[in-house]
């Protein structure tokens, strides 16, 4: 009996050891997908369905093929993103504090909202009194090349509609609500 226990005991070891790989690729694929999936809130299906989805660290979870890149969260929040090749530079530039510059137009959805964000001061972490935050519900951001064509928007995100964020800093751009915020 006590033999036969034994066995029965080398026999599921055995099983667990070989079945452990298979286990965590499964686990790993599962992650991805959900990833993935995360990633194609963003933005509507006609940019998510060939975008490469991309994970905050850089890894290619997807192969697109339209140009667009999509997050399940950026480096710098932790909502998903999808952003163009402008927004792509944009977003390398913001966390290394760099100059960032643009010829053309750059679009990005946040289709699923955004963190609680300052709005005068993209590096702020902290609320204290005084300051202008606002957690974004649906929206979309627009990188303008000349900063005179933000003159005339608002930088009150509580006026209602288009304002512009982060405004004198090399990141202004254009938030276009398209959907209510979060209570």
């Amino acid at each position: 009996m006590r033999t036969q226990r034994r066995s029965v005991l080398v026999l599921m070891m055995s099983l667990a050891f070989f079945a452990l790989p298979f286990v965590s690729f499964a686990a790993e694929s599962c992650a991805k997908e959900a990833k993935i999936a995360r990633a194609m809130e963003a933005a509507p299906d006609s940019v998510t369905k060939n975008a490469t989805i991309i994970d905050a660290d850089g890894t290619v979870l997807r192969q697109g093929t339209n140009g667009w890149q999509c997050l399940p969260a950026s480096a710098v929040g932790t909502y998903p993103m999808c952003i163009d090749e402008v927004w792509m530079r944009f977003m390398t530039a913001v966390p290394k504090k760099a100059d960032f510059k643009t010829e053309k137009v750059g679009i990005a959805y946040m289709l699923a909202g955004d963190d609680n964000i300052n709005n005068a001061d993209p590096y702020d972490t902290k609320p204290d009194p005084g300051e202008v935050w606002v957690q974004e519900g649906p929206h979309l951001m627009i990188i303008v090349p000349d900063p005179a064509m933000l003159e005339g928007l608002p930088d009150d995100p509580y006026k209602g509609g288009p304002y512009v964020m982060w405004k004198g800093t090399p990141y202004a751009h254009i938030m276009i609500p398209v959907g209510p915020r979060e209570k």
